[in-house]
């Protein structure tokens, strides 16, 4: 297929994360505080979106406490700095189990299953412009983990998140993934023009490779509008594989700890060194007001309670 290079490009930048980094690297912020103090300093950086999770304070682990969501949400609101809020709505659907040769009972002390209702509860309560749907369920590196989104559950999701006037954000891991997104859109669930993040070498979902990429990216209908990023070493080689294939990035210390070998990352720098490869490739990086405009955003305050 030809080229269809993006020449007005978006940067999310993925603050923290729920992977077990917090002790890989100072770098990766814990409290409500110093998650709000990177995203602001990410935005300033030229991040027009930030994608926050929550982590316990203390140990770093990650949470779904809603009164994390909401401090980090306050912060970030009560700034000088306007940026699109993004917040993760993935926690909760995590299913671990007992050995290969007794799977059953699973794993409670690591197994974290709630409604779908609790799992959209901090979005109800923050109303974010954006907030993620992981649409399928997953295998990861873990060897008895699974990431679990049934089609029940991501109906009833998806319906909150319309409902509510919050856009979702499509993490598509593989291709099935987005073959179901067409079918909430098909089925009124989510509403088109839909967001779309293409999330590459997540193991053991699609793989970084340039043909696998593509394939991808030939699976998002046209006129919805796609992110993309790839972890660890290749995350910069994706803000350029992402623009040239039409697309936006995502950089940040949730998909990579290194601004180079030996050296760790803030979310910041890695900001900044995706706008120098987008405009040196002769692109523009737009900012939050534009890309409000582009999805149709509602920049609110919290929700009344």
């Amino acid at each position: 297929m030809p080229l269809n290079m993006n020449k007005e490009v978006f940067i999310t930048c993925a603050v923290t994360g729920s992977g077990a980094t917090q002790d890989r690297s100072p770098n990766v912020p814990r409290s409500p505080e110093q998650i709000a103090e990177s995203a602001i300093a990410a935005a300033k950086a030229g991040a027009a979106v930030v994608h926050c999770h929550v982590r316990d304070p203390d140990t770093g682990a990650p949470s779904r406490d809603p009164d994390l969501y909401r401090e980090v949400t306050e912060r970030i609101r009560e700034s000088d700095t306007d940026v699109v809020l993004n917040l993760t709505a993935g926690m909760g659907g995590d299913m671990v189990f007992g050995p290969t040769e007794q799977p059953l009972p699973l794993n409670d002390g690591d197994t974290d299953m709630i409604g779908a209702s609790e799992r959209v509860a901090h979005v109800a309560d923050c109303r974010p412009e954006i907030c993620t749907l992981d649409c399928g369920t997953m295998n990861f590196a873990e060897a008895d983990y699974v990431m679990t989104n049934t089609p029940g559950m991501l109906q009833a999701m998806g319906q909150m998140m319309t409902e509510m006037g919050v856009k979702p954000e499509i993490e598509a891991f593989d291709t099935g993934h987005l073959w179901y997104a067409k079918q909430l859109v098909a089925d009124g669930v989510l509403e088109e023009p839909a967001l779309v993040q293409l999330c590459m070498g997540v193991p053991w979902g699609a793989p970084d490779d340039l043909n696998t990429f593509m394939a991808m990216v030939n699976n998002v209908p046209s006129g919805w509008t796609f992110s993309a990023f790839a972890i660890g070493r290749n995350q910069m080689a994706y803000v350029a594989a992402a623009v040239l294939a039409g697309g936006n990035v995502r950089v940040g210390l949730e998909d990579n700890l290194w601004l180079e070998k030996g050296v760790l990352a803030e979310n910041w720098q890695l900001v900044e060194r995706a706008g120098t490869i987008i405009e040196n490739m002769g692109a523009r990086v737009i900012g939050p007001d534009e890309v409000r405009s582009r999805l149709n955003l509602t920049k609110r305050a919290p929700a009344i309670q």
